[in-house]
């Protein structure tokens, strides 16, 4: 029973880590539900209306002290913390605390722009969560490449072995895409962090709102113009471009897993999940190790896509004003991309590489042919179609009498050669390779080794890339760092401005 109650326990992991995600925030600003943001959106405009000379300075104190009495009782046990669609009941309990003279904070607002703004700030801290968790990932990648630039492993095409790479060149790769993913998150940041607040209902309104300076006092980089774009057409645009971002990073992640999962499954695999929490055994089988922690990552990146997706489908066709793409599709998908990274991270900590067996499997196979028919072009000028044929037809022999490529008796080699480029043409032709040479060009090391193209397996490129990768995600790190001190800064700046107030 204990093992059937860890199946389905970590059957759940991906929505357990959800729901862990989802209650992180920027470091330095506090964890905020939807009540207390509606609350720092009052004290925003509790200051502006002051400072912009809306209600009296006198007027201001009282509803500071009146938001405040809010705070105080929301905090108590059991307490009613309405949100945004329940701000009337909010406006409510600020009225009693201070009098109805304290609604006029609400001077050229709407629960619309309320609204808008409070999916701005969501979308932030989920846009920096991700971002985070992705950085953490290609950390993790980057260690494990760099302690493995010369584990030789197989690569694949078409489901079969194409060429011998390092496992470094392999999870660097994914880190490239990360990378990817890293820079767009930084490139949406500009258009996410731009404030709805003070756009109304859709048209603005008479008072003189100060639409900049709330958009400071929230942490914003400046206000989102148009007032109708503002709160209306940039909701759903807008997180549609972070949600495709997490998208696409299920995506790299759903591939990386199921080349884990291909090897995982193989009678003697290369690739390994550490037995522990992340892998169990099965209620009938007693050899299984079924790697629960990897099925994790595969559900959780299925999530990412199918709510992503939900997303775009529920936005398609709505007008302006409805709130079908707003009600969550966005926080699901953002929050199923940082629980699937966080399961990655925990299926990547846990992997074991056999090296030797990655070799083996590389050795068993005759990818390393390629390079023998380019060293026979590069070499000795025989021409590309002669040694490609003679490496096929040797490939053919190989394989028909149960060889692996180091066991080739010499001879064939030699005989096979001179067959082939007499059925094109060439007659009395000698393989150019003595033995030593011939051997040597079989090996999965010489192949890795010869490459000379840009981006390669070989160490100079691997070594290249990693030193290029890891500032790449030293510089994702300072702007991550960057971005939360900005926001808890003007988070300081707010809390100082409302003190006044009182």
């Amino acid at each position: 029973m204990r093992h059937l109650a860890r199946l389905f326990h970590l059957s759940g992991l991906a929505l357990a880590m959800a729901g862990t995600a989802a209650a992180q925030t920027v470091p330095g600003v506090p964890a905020r539900d939807e009540f207390a943001w509606v609350q720092e959106f009052n004290k925003a405009s509790a200051v502006m209306v002051v400072e912009q000379g809306i209600v009296s300075r006198k007027l201001g104190g009282t509803i500071a002290s009146a938001i405040a009495k809010v705070d105080e009782d929301a905090a108590k046990p059991g307490a009613a913390r309405p949100g945004v669609v329940g701000y009337l009941a909010l406006e409510r309990q600020l009225a009693a605390a201070g009098g109805p003279e304290v609604t006029r904070l609400h001077s050229g607002r709407s629960r619309q722009d309320l609204l808008a703004t409070y999916n701005r700030v969501v979308l932030r801290e989920r846009l920096l969560r991700l971002m985070e968790l992705n950085l953490a990932t290609r950390a993790r990648l980057q260690k494990i490449a760099s302690e493995n630039v010369e584990t030789v492993i197989p690569a694949y095409t078409n489901g079969v072995q194409a060429q011998p790479i390092t496992l470094a060149h392999y999870l660097l790769a994914f880190d490239a895409a990360l990378g990817r993913d890293a820079q767009r998150l930084q490139e949406a940041y500009v258009r996410v962090n731009r404030s709805p607040m003070g756009a109304a209902a859709l048209g603005t309104s008479s008072f003189p709102v100060n639409r900049v300076r709330l958009a400071q006092l929230l942490g914003f980089d400046g206000p989102e113009e148009n007032s109708y774009d503002a709160n209306l057409v940039s909701s759903m645009d807008v997180p549609l471009e972070v949600v495709h971002i997490a998208e696409g990073t299920a995506l790299t992640v759903g591939a990386l897993a199921e080349d884990i999962v291909a090897q995982y499954r193989g009678v003697e695999p290369w690739l390994l999940i550490r037995e522990g929490s992340l892998t169990g055994p099965s209620s009938i089988m007693p050899q299984k190790r079924n790697p629960y922690g990897l099925n994790a990552v595969r559900e959780s990146a299925s999530a990412v896509v199918a709510d992503a997706f939900a997303f775009a489908v529920k936005a398609h066709n709505v007008s302006p004003g409805m709130l079908d793409y707003k009600s969550g599709a966005a926080e699901r998908t953002l929050d199923g991309a940082v629980a699937m990274l966080s399961a990655l991270d925990k299926v990547l900590d846990a992997l074991v590489v056999n090296k030797a067996r990655a070799l083996a499997e590389v050795n068993a196979e005759y990818s390393t042919t390629t390079e023998l028919a380019d060293v026979l072009q590069r070499d000795h000028d025989v021409p590309f179609r002669i040694g490609h044929h003679f490496a096929s037809e040797l490939v053919t022999y190989g394989r028909s009498h149960g060889l692996k490529p180091s066991e080739l008796p010499y001879a064939e080699a030699r005989r096979i050669y001179a067959e082939s480029a007499r059925s094109m043409g060439i007659a009395d032709a000698q393989l150019p390779l003595d033995e030593a040479k011939f051997r040597k060009t079989l090996t999965a090391e010489n192949m890795i080794q010869s490459s000379r193209g840009l981006g390669g397996p070989q160490r100079a490129e691997v070594t290249r890339m990693l030193a290029i990768q890891g500032a790449q995600l030293a510089s994702g790190r300072k702007w991550l760092d960057d971005a939360g001190q900005r926001l808890a800064a003007r988070d300081r700046d707010l809390q100082d401005a409302f003190t006044r107030l009182r």
